[in-house]
């Protein structure tokens, strides 16, 4: 029977939502060969509960680092699997074994970190376009969520578009009981959820929220997602404009996500730049109105 390693090292966040997902139903599924999940060592019993007859393994070596390179590709070497598929572009590039890759967008070779050294930013990036062609020129198969991810991609890194197959994502309605979160019972509020990076646009979401505050003092702005150097960053500009009503939620549980999703005025999407725009989707299964803006995939 082949042998199949999938990549959960992402399990956990925002992104890695996809391969949760792509594991969880997977499995459901009943596959006819021995799969393989690797993730780090706080995904385990998550793994474990989603995908009960699958392997299950640490592995903990951090994207974007040279243990990545070397100890994550000796991992894989010592599995010796029939096929890798790594959900997220970063892998080891010099692995040699039979690879699927999804590329989910290219919006960070686009954007920088403004949080971040300039110099060494600009360093890695240039680093992360050259990891982008060599993965997705050594893969069998490139995966993107949508048809404009598919033409970036074959645009920028120049492998034939037949070589991409694109599949749609979905939204699961969320089924944990509801978990009200307290300062916003019975306030009319507006929710964002995801990371505060450049190309999410949130400066301008809040400047938006300014302008409707004029006619709607009472209206909240809800940004759920862990609380980092750039929603620090965020906050403080609102303070210095005189934006109030902004309530920074930091990271936020399922149920307490479908309680903003089933309470939310609206949800929005004010993005540059994205690959698919799952929460949107989400958003809508579980009852929010959305409003989006217009760029790349999301019309």
């Amino acid at each position: 029977m082949k042998s199949i390693v999938i990549d959960a090292r992402e399990s956990g966040t925002s992104t890695g939502r996809y391969i949760d997902k792509l594991v969880e139903y997977l499995h459901w599924l009943k596959p006819a060969y021995n799969i393989t999940v690797l993730t780090k060592s706080h995904r385990l019993d998550y793994i474990k509960s989603i995908a009960p007859n699958f392997t299950v393994q640490e592995s903990p070596y951090p994207e974007f680092t040279f243990t990545e390179q070397l100890g994550f590709r000796g991992q894989l070497d010592k599995l010796k699997p029939d096929l890798v598929h790594f959900g997220m572009v970063q892998q080891p590039v010099l692995y040699r074994g039979r690879v699927v890759t999804t590329m989910h967008d290219l919006t960070t070779i686009r954007f920088r970190n403004p949080t971040k050294n300039f110099l060494v930013f600009t360093a890695k990036q240039w680093v992360y376009k050259w990891v982008n062609k060599k993965a997705a020129r050594k893969s069998l198969a490139v995966i993107t969520p949508t048809e404009f991810v598919k033409q970036d991609v074959a645009n920028f890194t120049g492998i034939d578009p037949s070589k991409i197959v694109v599949t749609l994502e979905a939204a699961d309605k969320i089924s944990q009981p509801l978990e009200p979160i307290k300062t916003l019972v019975g306030k009319k509020f507006i929710t964002y959820v995801g990371r505060p990076l450049p190309h999410k646009n949130l400066g301008r979401l809040i400047e938006a929220l300014a302008l409707l505050q004029k006619t709607s003092p009472e209206l909240c702005l809800v940004l759920a997602g862990k609380k980092d150097d750039l929603f620090v960053q965020h906050e403080n500009d609102a303070q210095k404009k005189g934006v109030k009503n902004i309530v920074f939620t930091g990271f936020v549980s399922e149920g307490e996500l479908r309680w903003l999703y089933e309470n939310a005025a609206a949800h929005i999407v004010p993005s540059l730049s994205e690959g698919f725009g799952l929460p949107g989707l989400e958003a809508m299964i579980n009852g929010a109105p959305v409003v989006s803006s217009n760029a790349t995939c999301l019309p």
